[in-house]
C-alpha cells in the first residue's frame, strides 16, 4: 500500500493481555497478533455452574476482588505454556488447580468450573483499544485517577491529532500497526460496571460509569479483529488505511 493511502493517527503506548478473564492483566514488551488475538489473552475463564445465560462467565461483576488476582504466563524448558495465579493473600497456584477454584467458590458462594478456550473468551472481539486522551477525559469528568487498565484494553494509544474519543471514528476502517499487523475496527466498546472498579484495589467509583453513560453514550474505546498477523510493541506507529 502506498504511503499516500494511509494516515498516521496514533502511537502505541502500552500493550497487555489478560490470561484469565476478569483477573489482572500482564503488561507486554511485544506481542504477535494472530487471528485469535494476542496469544494467551483470555484463554482461561471461570464459568458459573448455575448460569443459563448467554454470558455465563464469573467476573468482577460477581466478585470485584477478581481484579486483585495476578495471572502469569510462564514457558517451561520443554516449551509448554503454564499459567499460574497469585492470590491477594500471596498464594501461587496453577490456574487449573482445585485450590484456586475452591478459593473463588468460597469467596463468592458459587459453584464454578474453569474453561480453557484456545480462541479466547472475549466479550465482543479479540482486540480492544483505547486512547490516552479518552482515559484522561473520563478521569477528569469523573474526578478519578487516570488509569487505562480500568478499561482493560489490549492496546493503549496516544492520538496524533484530535481529542478524546477520536478512536470511535475508526469504526469501519482498518488500522495498520508495526510492519504488518492490520486490525479492522468493527464496533465501539459499550461499557459496563467493570470500569467503576479500581484495577489495583477493586474499590468502586460509580461516577466513572455514570460519566461514560451520561456524557458519552456509554462508549469508550473500540473493538477490532485481526486481518493480518504481525508483531506489535510500544512505540509502534498506528496508521489508518484508506
Amino acid at each position: 500500500m502506498r504511503e499516500s493511502d494511509v494516515t498516521f493517527v496514533a502511537t502505541v503506548l502500552e500493550l497487555a493481555r489478560y490470561p484469565v478473564k476478569s483477573m489482572r492483566g500482564e503488561a507486554l514488551p511485544a506481542a504477535t497478533l494472530t487471528l485469535q488475538g494476542i496469544p494467551e489473552d483470555r484463554r482461561y475463564a471461570f464459568v458459573q455452574a448455575a448460569s443459563r445465560s448467554d454470558f455465563p462467565w464469573f467476573t468482577a461483576r460477581q466478585l470485584p476482588e477478581m481484579l486483585c488476582y495476578k495471572p502469569a504466563v510462564e514457558v517451561e524448558g520443554s516449551g509448554e505454556i503454564v499459567v499460574t495465579v497469585t492470590t491477594p493473600g500471596g498464594e501461587k497456584w496453577p490456574v487449573d488447580s482445585d485450590e484456586l477454584r475452591r478459593e473463588l467458590e468460597e469467596r463468592s458462594s458459587q459453584s464454578l468450573s474453569l474453561l480453557r478456550n484456545g480462541r479466547g473468551s472475549y466479550d465482543a472481539a479479540p482486540i480492544s483499544i483505547i486512547s490516552r486522551q479518552t482515559v484522561a477525559r473520563i478521569a477528569e469528568e469523573s474526578a478519578t485517577e487516570a488509569n487505562p487498565w480500568r478499561f482493560r484494553p489490549n492496546l493503549v494509544v496516544d492520538l496524533q491529532e484530535g481529542g478524546a474519543f477520536e478512536e470511535l471514528n475508526w469504526v469501519g476502517r482498518i488500522l495498520r500497526i508495526g510492519e504488518t499487523a492490520r486490525i479492522p475496527i468493527i464496533k465501539v466498546d459499550k461499557r459496563c460496571v467493570i470500569i467503576t472498579l479500581d484495577p489495583e484495589t477493586a474499590e468502586s467509583s460509580p461516577g466513572v460509569l455514570r460519566c461514560v453513560a451520561q456524557e458519552h453514550a456509554n462508549c469508550a474505546g473500540v473493538y477490532g479483529t485481526v486481518l493480518t498477523a504481525g508483531e506489535v510493541r510500544p512505540g509502534d506507529r498506528v496508521w489508518l488505511e484508506g
